[in-house]
């Protein structure tokens, strides 16, 4: 059972995955959707805590660094 920090952090990275999925999907990006799709999929494969917001914070970097 994960803790409720990973639960939360698995919330915020896919929300801000699902909207990143989608900007890409409409305006036909594929730098955001796959980066959104990342965003929402890693939480479930990792389960120490640091790591998750580590991760996920270096994909939201990688998001806001390859903006167009």
């Amino acid at each position: 059972m994960p803790s409720p920090a990973v639960i939360i952090a698995a919330v915020l990275f896919g929300t801000i995955g699902l909207v990143s999925f989608n900007y890409g999907r409409k305006n036909i990006c594929w730098g955001p959707m796959v980066i959104g799709l990342g965003l929402m999929v890693f939480p479930y494969f990792i389960a120490q805590t640091w790591l998750v917001y580590a991760v996920g914070a270096a994909l939201c970097a990688g998001l806001y660094f390859w903006r167009d």
